[in-house]
């Protein structure tokens, strides 16, 4: 529960600024940003509602207000994605719905957005719903897995079937598993490098980098490809991708740019849910009553079966498990915008190109926004308290034209396999493994070793 109510916000004047404490010549706060970045910009708050920091020769600014945030995410004409991480997410993205410009960036929601229509999540979740099944059968009582790696392999190949029809998506998937973590982990690693230095050197880690950087576009290229040559709507998303128009101009997207969608969409379909279920098995194996609340809730509606699309409704406390998660552990836990003209933000000017930092985990661990922020409370989004949850506390999907296309399919997808392993399996911390976040382009939670016990 907030201890400050909507008409209690202050007024543009009450804004306090500040300048973010430990900045070291020539650096700044890149160091800081570097070791420890969720400790570093959660402290920033009780500074100011606006704090300004240097990442090498650069200035950012961190909105800590919900309002401010807010005002940075509806307003995407002035307030453009850009910043450090996008012009380094660029070159591996292409021009996709998360690093295009304004302009370019309605045209493509307009075509990718019948995607993610609601008519076509039935088909999605027979999808989730088979490959959360098999990943569940798959276990063997008492020996350890990688909680982590398990759901990125689930997640990839959810995403992969939900991309590339079935028999080409099995191909696929072995390729994207092998590439993806070296590609996300290798782009943060040159997104957080103030200088630009580090890619250029002739590391092992680069050239891993590039060679799974390489061999994803080649995979893309050849899916986009085949689809081009068989110019058949095979129900999936690449179809409706290939397939989509414009309703206002009647256009197309072009091979290139469904090549960055899809690149987009692998990145943010797999890295994000897998992270976010992960991080929520390893908060029920530390919360017994929160575990055995949504196994009572499971056995009652599912009585021993599989869950299946009709079965969401009334799989609520699973879904309020799952949107505790993601307030603790926001995978898009730090995204950046630049500022398009010069503008006012919390009482400062901004001058064209001034960097803004937005951090869901900021404002998700806010002890002004959210009561015991720490606490592991999936009671806190019961209607009667989440009416509290003002407008902008909570934001791991983002807000405004670029908030997360997929939002309802990763919803949908977590919530499945929440409740098919539910319904089979404990997962017992490992004695003495040491799980603390890892900031990459996801907020990961590095290997997860837990144990399964069958119910």
């Amino acid at each position: 529960m907030s201890t400050r109510t909507a008409h209690q916000q202050p007024d543009t004047h009450d804004w306090r600024f500040a300048t973010a404490p430990g900045g070291l010549p020539l650096i700044g706060h890149a160091v800081l940003m570097a070791r420890r970045p969720m400790e570093f910009l959660s402290s920033l708050p009780a500074h100011g509602d606006l704090v300004e920091l240097r990442l090498g020769p650069n200035r950012a600014y961190l909105p800590c207000h919900p309002d401010l945030v807010q005002q940075v995410l509806l307003n995407a004409r002035v307030y453009d994605t850009g910043g450090p991480v996008k012009e380094k997410a660029r070159p591996i993205l292409g021009n996709g719905l998360i690093t295009s410009d304004w302009a370019d960036h309605r045209r493509q929601r307009r075509l990718v957005q019948p995607a993610f229509h609601t008519s076509r999540l039935p088909t999605y979740a027979e999808v989730m719903q088979d490959e959360s099944d098999a990943e569940a059968l798959a276990w063997e009582a008492g020996r350890a897995i990688d909680v982590n790696h398990t759901m990125q392999a689930l997640t990839a190949r959810v995403t992969a079937r939900a991309l590339f029809t079935t028999e080409i998506a099995g191909n696929a998937v072995a390729e994207i598993q092998h590439c993806l973590p070296i590609i996300v982990h290798g782009a943060y690693r040159q997104a957080m490098d103030p200088t630009g230095l580090l890619a250029k050197l002739p590391l092992a880690a680069n050239r891993r980098f590039d060679e799974a950087l390489t061999r994803m576009h080649r995979l893309i290229d050849q899916m986009v490809e085949g689809y081009r040559r068989s110019d058949e709507d095979r129900g999936d998303l690449l179809s409706a991708l290939l397939t989509a128009e414009d309703p206002e101009t009647g256009g197309r997207l072009n091979d290139q740019e469904v090549h960055d969608q899809v690149m987009t969409l692998l990145l943010a379909g797999i890295e994000t849910t897998a992270s976010a279920l992960a991080w929520t098995f390893h908060l029920l194996g530390s919360n017994p009553e929160v575990e055995a609340a949504l196994h009572a809730e499971v056995d009652e509606v599912l009585a021993g079966r599989p869950p299946v699309y009709a079965d969401i409704p009334r799989l609520d406390y699973s879904r309020r498990v799952f949107t505790e998660a993601l307030r603790l552990y926001p995978p898009a836990w730090l995204y950046t915008r630049t500022t398009t003209e010069a503008t006012e933000l919390g009482g400062r000017p901004l001058p064209p190109n001034s960097d803004i930092l937005i951090s869901p985990y900021v404002l998700h661990h806010n002890a002004e926004l959210f009561k015991d922020p720490e606490s592991f409370d999936p009671d806190r989004w019961l209607p009667e308290r989440a009416k509290d949850v003002a407008r902008g506390y909570y934001l791991p999907f983002g807000a405004g034209s670029r908030k997360c296309i997929g939002d309802v399919f990763g919803m949908t997808e977590a919530t499945l396999a929440l409740a098919t392993i539910a319904g089979r399996w404990r997962l017992r911390p490992v004695p003495g493994a040491r799980i603390r976040p890892r900031p990459h382009m996801s907020l990961s939670s590095g290997p997860l070793p837990m144990v399964p016990e069958p119910r």
